[in-house]
């Protein structure tokens, strides 16, 4: 195994994978709020075990979720820039 590879002995870099991420992001979003349902149904046994705060945890998810969405959006419509060139020295 070696840690450095010369330039000259480097492969060419692969394509970037194409992805959906807004729907990574909506499926992680709706499982939040499957789980915030879940944590609102037994809210009562929760709160009895001192876990009450679990409630907070699916809202900061879903909270999250949307934020992420809203960032996909922007980045989405904000222009492409060319790739930089590299400079070998």
């Amino acid at each position: 195994m070696r840690l450095y590879v010369r330039s000259r002995d480097r492969r060419p870099d692969p394509e970037p994978v194409r992805t959906d991420d807004r729907r990574t992001v909506l499926v992680g979003t709706a499982v939040w709020a499957v789980l915030l349902v879940a944590a609102l149904v037994g809210h009562g046994r929760l709160s009895d075990a001192g876990r009450g705060w679990w409630v907070w945890t699916p809202v900061v998810g879903i909270a999250l979720g949307l934020y992420g969405l809203r960032y996909l959006r922007l980045r989405d419509e904000r222009p492409a820039q060319p790739p930089k060139a590299s400079s070998t020295s």
